[in-house]
């Protein structure tokens, strides 16, 4: 989901190398109130549900005024965030060029592609569609990182993922009964993600401002952006449902907002390998959520797939040895 990686690059390997280790112990980390199993759990939970929420905001409200309310609310929680700790946003307008375009690969247009799709998809196939997103992180990495060289393993994985996309969408049934309009959309969202990544490893390394600056700026040009495009392809809301309004707040809120906070507290207790651990739970989470609390319909292509799919992007962050 928010995809959702943090925006800046780890410091530890944004250069390629780790930072000095100093000669004297660094202090010790302040100790978490709830263990970070518990919020890799909720952090899950959170996203899991986004789908469904998706869903039911896109009920009675367009797409494009789901996709700017999730921005709006999560950029109002971190703006607190930034605010109790006393963070300021980035400097240098060569910064903001760069975070326009990151705002657009990772938020923007993801968030409204996800939107769209749904119009016409279940959401638990836009779960699994986004579980996409490393094998397809994968085969740019081939083309556009020379540094991150494939290794039997990780193409063996993708294509794995991609057999078990073709499983997920029943591709031995000539994909009868499936909308290709809305699945090409998910698969879309799912793409941005990886490019959007790239991008911000090419061009924002180095900025030395916090994530959370980085991020909440980025948010801010999403919303913006949104803000922009929202009046020129929809008409202001005659009636404001309370249910679909309630799922875009908690959207925003929890899974834009509060998703990014708690990720960010793994990254740093744990490492960023654990955290994105994550994305394996997410169309797990999704499909119960969208079969229990939507009543979809759930063949046996769809777990099957999702299996495989998670499998391959699985082996697709398998590294060599050094």
């Amino acid at each position: 989901m928010t995809t959702a990686a943090s925006t800046a690059p780890d410091p530890t390997t944004a250069t390629g190398s780790p930072r000095t280790v100093p000669a004297t112990r660094p202090p010790a980390a302040p100790r978490r109130a709830l263990d970070w199993r518990l919020r890799f759990g909720i952090l899950s939970l959170i996203w899991g549900f986004s789908f469904l929420l998706i869903k039911v905001g896109t009920q009675s409200y367009a797409p494009f005024q789901v996709t700017l309310g999730r921005l709006a609310f999560g950029t109002a929680v971190l703006a607190v965030a930034m605010a109790v700790k006393r963070d300021r946003l980035p400097r240098g307008a060569r910064t903001w060029a760069h975070l326009t375009v990151a705002a657009l690969l990772l938020n923007a247009l993801p968030f409204s592609l996800f939107a769209y799709a749904e119009l016409t998809i279940p959401s638990t196939l836009a779960g699994i569609c986004n579980a996409t997103s490393p094998l397809w992180g994968m085969a740019l990495s081939l083309v556009a990182l020379s540094e991150d060289r494939p290794t039997r393993v990780r193409v063996a994985g993708l294509g794995l993922g991609f057999l078990g996309v073709l499983t997920v969408l029943g591709a031995w049934q000539g994909f009868s009964g499936l909308d290709a309009r809305g699945t090409a959309l998910a698969l879309l969202a799912s793409l941005s993600y990886p490019i959007g990544w790239i991008y911000v490893r090419r061009t924002l390394a180095g900025t030395g401002s916090s994530a959370l600056s980085m991020t909440g700026a980025q948010l801010f040009l999403a919303t913006l952006q949104l803000a922009v495009v929202t009046p020129l392809f929809t008409t202001f809301p005659a009636r404001f449902p309370l249910l679909p309004l309630s799922a875009i707040a908690a959207l925003g809120a929890l899974g834009t907002g509060l998703a990014l906070l708690i990720q960010y507290g793994l990254v740093t207790e744990v490492g960023p390998t654990t955290a994105q651990m994550v994305t394996y739970f997410i169309p797990v989470i999704a499909t119960a959520a969208g079969v229990a609390l939507l009543d979809e319909s759930l063949t046996w292509s769809t777990p099957v797939g999702a299996l495989i799919v998670l499998a391959g992007a699985a082996l697709t962050q398998a590294r060599g040895k050094a």
